[in-house]
């Protein structure tokens, strides 16, 4: 088994379907059984087809061994939910049932709830009932029902619906996923970032994650003692020196290095980068060079690299291995991305993982590092800002750290675009890699050295940039800001650029405003912003985000996604329908963390 194959040995969360139907016999229930079931099976043959897991297959669903006309079939199905390793059902029905006897009472999983609309038979009834049932027991639901009559026995499903079950289901699974999984923190806090301070009653109550913590000297270690695959490595350092272009060295001359030392340090981040993911995943390798205990990994589906400063002081600096982790690719070839955090921050590696578990895609760190207002671009470089730049961008841009794919070499319809790894073709591959440059780190950062990718990111991709943080007495909070990427002239970007450290990956972010709040303008998105960084995914996916911390009882601060894409729990709606932002915090606050 490659470490690839065995990151996913313990399989995936499945989605269990529930048709329901009314348990009267003598004729009613058995002149329902049929379509019931076949709304199931449309269900399942929707979700199966749209959806796919992190490895690229297409996602399971189980579905009752009958319809579910009363408790006794309610618990059967629950059992064969819980043998099956189901992490989120959704009922369907076309028809009155028994609301409380046959609802799904399982706390700790997401659920949703359709309810056909037809006039045969009351199925909106039901999903009121048994939505309203959900409410009074304190295991809030989904409640899908589509806008227009469908004629009796019809099993098609609408596309509004679709788009509800579809919303349901990539948020489930996204729940699903983080369970019992761990944040791996590799080192601690990093220069006194609030996010580095790993806040394990979060990870434990609103994600049911672990928390797995390593310090830094266990690099040195495994370095030292060659703990990771040496024929790997050799395979590695190999496609490196062919794939990888070493830019210009921005460091004053008398201190940059020489060809001996940036070689030796390019050894050292390939190592690191090994390491690193068998800390994460394991490695069954290990195990068969004597090194069992280290072959386990530690069960991570994220993790954070403090680096700075006690490692960078005298160590390369992570950013090769961040950058590598996080893209969709390596030596081995394409594969899904890993979740590293840059400087450990924890938060913003939950708010990577959202948008990687919601995509399949790698996702960009970055710094929110500056709001350029058209004005000051106007006075800087003399170039007056225009299209969806023209209200102001915001300069994202870290260390280095951010994912190749960020590059926008990849295209969907022509177009620059982030994929799933099995939608990647090797000529993107070579082009993104072609893009990027790695150069030799900034001294004045990082005095052991090391490199930074440096890229610029394509325009005209639609993005989401958020941001999780934790407010004391009030918990987590997540902020979500749809936009788009936007191009600069080159002599403008370079301008701009260089005002910062030009070393570092570059994505010009220009927010959708909404003329009202937070986003007012594009200064007033900078000034809310809730910490020094943010995770950028592809798409507008805002809309996933809110219904995904809808699951998790994690309250939405900030965000600009349309009302009518707003998809949450029937509950939320019981704390006031007017202001949905106040009604999200109170009821977030009455039900409490999904898992404590």
């Amino acid at each position: 088994m490659t470490a690839s194959d065995y990151r996913w040995k313990d399989g995936f969360p499945k989605i269990g379907i529930r048709p329901t139907i009314d348990g009267r016999r003598r004729g009613v229930r058995e002149s329902l059984e049929e379509q019931t079931m076949n709304l199931a099976k449309a269900v399942a043959k929707l979700l199966t087809s749209e959806l796919r897991y992190p490895n690229g297959d297409p996602v399971e669903c189980v579905i009752a061994d009958t319809c579910i006309g009363g408790v006794a079939e309610a618990a059967a199905a629950a059992k064969k939910f819980k043998q099956s390793e189901v992490g989120l059902t959704i009922t369907v029905t076309p028809c009155w049932c028994y609301g409380t006897e046959t609802m799904d009472t399982d706390a700790s999983m997401p659920k949703a709830v359709w309810g056909f609309n037809g006039t045969g038979r009351p199925g909106a009834v039901y999903l009121a009932a048994v939505l309203s049932a959900h409410a009074q027991k304190g295991i809030p639901a989904f409640g899908i029902y589509g806008e227009d009559v469908q004629d009796e026995g019809d099993d098609h499903i609408p596309d509004d619906v679709q788009e509800k079950l579809l919303r349901f289901a990539r948020s489930g699974l996204a729940v699903a996923m983080m369970r019992d999984k761990a944040y791996l923190s590799m080192g601690s806090v990093s220069m006194g970032i609030a996010g580095s301070i790993v806040d394990d009653s979060f990870f434990q109550e609103y994600l049911g994650m672990r928390n797995e913590y390593i310090d830094m000297s266990e690099f040195t270690r495994r370095i030292d003692e060659e703990i990771y695959d040496p024929e790997e490595y050799k395979l590695a350092l190999a496609w490196v020196k062919e794939n990888c272009t070493e830019g210009p060295d921005n460091n004053p001359e008398h201190l940059q290095t020489s060809r001996e030392r940036k070689d030796q340090e390019w050894e050292t981040v390939v190592k690191m980068t090994l390491i690193a993911r068998d800390l994460m995943i394991g490695n069954p390798r290990l195990a068969e060079l004597g090194f069992g205990e280290e072959a386990n990994g530690h069960h991570a589906i994220a993790s954070g690299f403090q680096g700075q400063r006690q490692w960078t002081d005298h160590f390369p600096n992570g950013d090769f291995m961040e950058t590598m982790m996080n893209s969709s690719f390596d030596w081995n070839g394409l594969r899904a991305p890993f979740t590293v955090a840059t400087e450990n921050d924890s938060l913003n590696g939950v708010g990577m993982l959202f948008g990687n578990l919601l995509t399949n895609t790698a996702q960009i760190f970055a710094d929110v590092r500056t709001y350029w207002s058209p004005a000051s671009v106007e006075r800087v470089a003399g170039y007056k800002l225009e299209g969806r730049a023209a209200n102001g961008i915001l300069h994202l841009i870290n260390s280095g750290s951010a994912a190749l794919d960020g590059t926008g070499e990849q295209k969907i319809d022509g177009k620059p675009a982030l994929k799933p790894f099995w939608e990647i073709t090797e000529e993107e591959v070579q082009a993104t890699l072609g893009a990027s440059q790695w150069r030799p780190a900034s001294v004045e950062y990082f005095r052991g050295g090391g490199f930074s990718t440096d890229y610029l990111t394509r325009g005209g991709m639609p993005m989401t940039m958020t941001r999780l943080n934790l407010v004391k007495g009030l918990g987590p909070v997540l902020q979500i800001a749809e936009g788009y990427s936007v191009d600069l002239p080159q002599d403008v970007h370079d301008t701009l650029d260089k005002r910062t450290d030009p070393t570092w990956p570059t994505t010009w972010f220009a927010p959708i405003l909404t003329g009202s709040g937070a986003f007012t303008s594009v200064y007033d998105v900078m000034d809310h912003w809730g910490a020094n960084h943010g995770a950028i995914s592809y798409g507008h996916i805002g809309a996933d985000l809110i219904t995904l911390a809808s699951m998790l009882r994690i309250p939405i601060s900030m965000h600009n996604v349309p009302k009518e894409r707003i998809f949450r729990p029937r509950a939320w709606g019981m704390f006031g329908t007017e202001q949905s932002e106040g009604a999200d915090f109170r009821a977030c606050e009455n039900f409490g963390p999904l898992y404590k």
